[in-house]
């Protein structure tokens, strides 16, 4: 079963290669091994130490031979598969699997001594057994010593079954390699775990190096030393600065390498093409991460793409992550720590929620507007082009953050939406997530971000963000409206809200604008022009004491010569104690002001039950609706997505695979491939017979048993208003006769019309579903009412795979003529279940097969006792690239500054 060593080997696929974090959230970089590695792999091997090698060949073996270096370097990347962890330029690690039989495979690993503990077997097998899947192998065996405990768990704690036996001296252990929920889920953990402890350093470093630290007034060097120092860093703070010898009181070292103690974090800010140099100081320092505030990259044009991408590969190689480059930078609140390593003057107050932006400009906007609010931020991160660190990254952190109990993101662009909305709807489940989206509309991409060509609508991204439970907001203003609410007041249980006030005119505004975005006002409370405080007091407790209320706003203008402060003494007091969601209109007032604050132990500018202020009561309405549909989303169970063991997947996989053997450019399928197709997933196409005569159409009326439809199903034929292409209830030759002279008259071209006969089905609302592989996102499947009419007004709803019961039910529901199919103007409701379940196995079938680029169920009957598919087509692809969440975990390839999210 072995190939011959010395034959041609066929290049491995590009996406093998990756650049990975480690358990302590450093990073490394794998890739297949190459005939040119054998200098490297005879170093690593003599770094080994005799009993790692003992381990691996099961005797003394202390030293490779010509034959062994040959035998392991050369490989056919089919059969024979090894892959190595680089770091630093150095070979720290090999594993490789050899095929033995029948879809099966032994693997083996070799980590150098120094960097065991560090989670690299597990990163090679995830990676290994990526590849076998691939390359058609269903499991992999392995023999290790019984007192090789290290290995033991490698294979253990992997998620896979093992099974073991014992012979000879030696355990052997054999699994299946098969991507089950709990292999998947060990390794996401372990991604979660090395990604946050990759930024946790930055957030709380020990010592930081600035290096580009300038004695000059006005320049960025400057700025970066002063915001440090005066920020009140609790850490040690080291200025470099090779022409100088002491700059802002601080002494200058001429490099990183020269300062006496390790250094956590290095703020870069040199020219750009001086930055790599300082990468090489950094790595031979042992810093952790650097702050890249130095421009001149990816957004400069293609010679600053290169130069990026240059920096981004030289500091993974090296195990150093990157925020940055152009970026504003990073900050912590937190007192422990109180780093400012960024270039703006403004410290927010000790807050709860954690901010990420990408534009440096509108970073300090943001500062400035969080400070007038009263707001308060744990951490802060403006990252520039994102050329490595993410916001998938900050999201992994910030799930952790105890601190941290509001997330807010500003997204210019989107570069991986899949793995965000992965992460992003498990941290929605702990924390809500408050999402502002630039270019929504536009789609557009500023400068130096590289994404992707999207094909599905830009609805799919607001459907990507509403599955995953975030809240996406269209302004900042809004953000900030929101996020003050869900920092400092609970959760509503529901959509029904009191309004108390002392003005008439502001109750009937407060309940148009909550009648506008789905809330119900069920009290409305109004008071005297100039009421007291006990008056407020009282008709608060009402209020909130009502079990037909889950919300309350108040409304306040104060008459002249009012403070209001005995009001807002009362406000402060019952937004402390109340167990429901308390907004205010105070005075006109934007923020938390400090007349509404509660004190907070933990050192927030405010804390929980201060009462949120809006200058319209419109605004409030708005935020509180928001946070509304999030705590809905919170509260309703999602289900199980369908049991994978009710489809047959390898006969739908021998359809796909069958078709691109026949077309490898790609191809429609057949209406007898779709049948197959569906059919592997429980669903059934009624028969559709092509017939291009008359005699042929009696033909098939007599095959099917009569009771059919004729219809014309050509592009421009199928659903015209003005055209009655579809004749029913034809139960005879005669009637087929008929019938066909009819739409022969009718559609004016009966050779181009695709007439087709099929049997009569029970009546019901026409609704189509579609599904697409899209280049970005993956797996797109849109829902929608069939007709002329819906389609030009867009009314589907879309949601990216997999898909739990939640958003089934949801994404039926929110089309605007969703009532057509819950009994409109008295009409019979239809089998909403059945619709259901259909959406879940065409969104099932495309996230198991990324080579299906398109399939459609362009005619679906939704009827009182079932859903028939009258109608189906698909086409098969090739896929350029897999899609950006295999099973294994890498790092984002970023082209010259790939966009955020990861």
């Amino acid at each position: 079963m072995t190939a011959d060593p010395h034959s041609p080997a066929a290049a491995p696929p590009r996406h093998w290669e990756a650049d990975v974090l480690l358990r302590d959230g450093r990073t490394a970089h794998i890739r297949p091994i190459r005939p040119d590695d054998a200098e490297l792999l005879v170093t690593f091997y003599a770094r080994v130490s005799d009993r790692s090698k003992y381990y691996r060949f099961f005797s003394p073996m202390p030293t490779l031979s010509d034959r062994d270096v040959r035998r392991f370097t050369q490989v056919d990347h089919d059969k024979r598969v090894a892959l190595v962890l680089l770091l630093q330029g150095q070979m720290i690690a090999v594993g490789r699997y050899d095929v033995v039989g029948d879809a099966e495979a032994e693997v083996a690993f070799l980590v150098e001594d120094q960097h065991h503990g560090r989670g690299i077997a597990q990163l090679l097998l995830e990676h290994l057994a990526q590849a076998a899947r691939e390359r058609g192998i269903e499991r992999f065996t392995a023999e290790v010593l019984p007192d090789n405990a290290r290995m033991i768990h490698t294979f253990r704690d992997a998620g896979y079954r093992v099974v073991s036996g014992y012979e000879d001296g030696v355990l052997s252990l054999e699994f299946p390699i098969e991507a089950t929920d709990t292999s998947i889920g060990v390794m996401r953990g372990r991604e979660h775990r090395a990604e946050a402890a990759s930024i946790e350093r930055f957030f709380n470093p020990r010592s930081i190096a600035i290096i580009g630290a300038s004695r000059r007034q006005d320049t960025i060097g400057q700025a970066l030393v002063r915001n440090l120092v005066t920020g009140d860093f609790t850490g040690r703070v080291y200025a470099v600065n090779p022409s100088a010898a002491a700059v802002s009181g601080l002494p200058a070292f001429k490099s990183v390498g020269d300062i006496p103690d390790d250094v956590d974090v290095a703020i870069v800010a040199v020219p750009a093409e001086s930055v790599t140099d300082v990468v090489l100081d950094c790595a031979a320092k042992g810093v952790h991460g650097m702050i890249v505030i130095s421009s001149g990259f990816a957004e400069t044009g293609e010679e600053g793409r290169q130069r990026q991408r240059h920096l981004v590969g030289l500091s993974r190689s090296y195990g150093l992550r990157l925020i940055g480059p152009n970026c504003l930078g990073v900050i912590n609140t937190d007192p422990a720590v109180s780093v400012n390593a960024s270039l703006s003057p403004v410290m927010p107050p000790r807050g709860r929620a954690a901010f990420f932006c990408q534009s440096g400009a509108l970073g300090s906007a943001i500062l400035e507007k969080v400070r007038n609010r009263g707001l308060g931020l744990t951490t802060f991160v403006s990252a520039g082009n994102r050329a490595d660190v993410s916001g998938n990254d900050l999201l992994q952190y910030w799930e952790e953050d105890d601190a941290t109990e509001v997330v807010l993101l500003y997204l210019e662009s989107i570069g991986n939406p899949r793995k965000f909305s992965r992460i992003a709807r498990r941290v929605s489940l702990r924390k809500p997530i408050i999402a502002v989206r630039s270019g929504r509309t536009t789609q557009g991409v500023p400068m130096g971000h590289a994404v992707r060509r999207i094909a599905a609508p830009p609805e799919a991204l607001d459907a990507m963000f509403k599955q995953a439970g975030i809240i996406q907001v269209d302004t900042l203003e809004e953000m900030f409206d929101v996020a003050q609410l869900l920092a400092h007041q609970p959760l509503p249980r529901g959509r029904r809200v009191a309004v108390v006030g002392n003005s008439d005119a502001l109750g009937l505004l407060a309940a148009d604008a909550a009648a506008a975005v789905g809330l119900m006002v069920t009290r409305s409370v109004t008071l005297s022009a100039e009421p007291s405080a006990e008056d407020f007091e009282d008709a608060l407790d009402d209020v909130i004491d009502d079990p037909e209320v889950d919300s309350v706003i108040a409304v306040y203008i104060p008459p002249l010569n009012v403070s209001g402060e005995d009001v807002a003494n009362v406000l402060a007091a019952v937004g402390e104690q109340s167990d429901k969601p308390l907004v205010s209109s105070f005075l006109g007032a934007e923020g938390v002001p400090e007349l509404l604050r509660v004190p907070d132990v933990a050192g927030a500018s405010a804390g929980r039950g201060s009462v949120p202020s809006y200058p319209a009561v419109e605004a409030a309405v708005r935020a509180l609706a928001s946070v509304v549909d999030y705590a809905v989303w919170l509260r309703t169970p999602d289900g199980a997505p369908p049991d994978p063991a009710e489809v047959d997947t390898p006969t739908a996989e021998r359809v796909v695979t069958r078709a691109l053997a026949n077309h490898p450019d790609g191809a429609d399928l057949t209406r007898a491939e779709v049948g197959e197709l569906l059919g592997a997933y429980g669903v059934s196409v009624w028969e559709s017979i092509p017939v291009a005569t008359l005699r042929e159409a009696q033909s098939a009326g007599r095959k099917l048993g009569w009771d059919v439809v004729l219809k014309a199903t050509a592009e421009g034929l199928r659903e015209r208003p003005d055209l009655a292409h579809v004749w029913r209830n034809i139960d005879s030759i005669a009637e087929m006769r008929n019938a066909w002279e009819s739409l022969s008259t009718l559609v004016r071209d009966p050779g181009g019309a695709d007439f087709v006969v099929q049997k009569n089905s029970a009546p019901g609302v026409p609704v189509a579903i579609r599904s697409m592989e899209d280049p970005l996102f993956g797996p797109v499947v849109s829902f929608g009412i069939s007709g002329p009419i819906i389609d030009l007004l867009a009314d589907r709803s879309y949601r990216i795979p997999p898909l739990g019961a939640r958003d089934v039910a949801t994404m039926v529901r929110e089309v605007k003529s969703s009532p057509i199919l819950f009994g409109y103007r008295g009409a019979e409701p239809v089998d909403i279940e059945a619709v259901e379940r259909l959406i879940s196995r065409v969104a099932q079938m495309q996230d198991d097969l990324p080579q299906l680029s398109a399939l459609e169920l362009s005619l679906v009957l939704a009827g009182a006792d079932g859903a028939t598919v009258l109608t189906a087509s698909g086409r098969v692809a090739p896929v350029a690239e897999p899609r950006s969440d295999l099973f294994v975990r890498r790092m984002t390839d970023h082209p010259g500054g790939d966009t955020i999210p990861e």
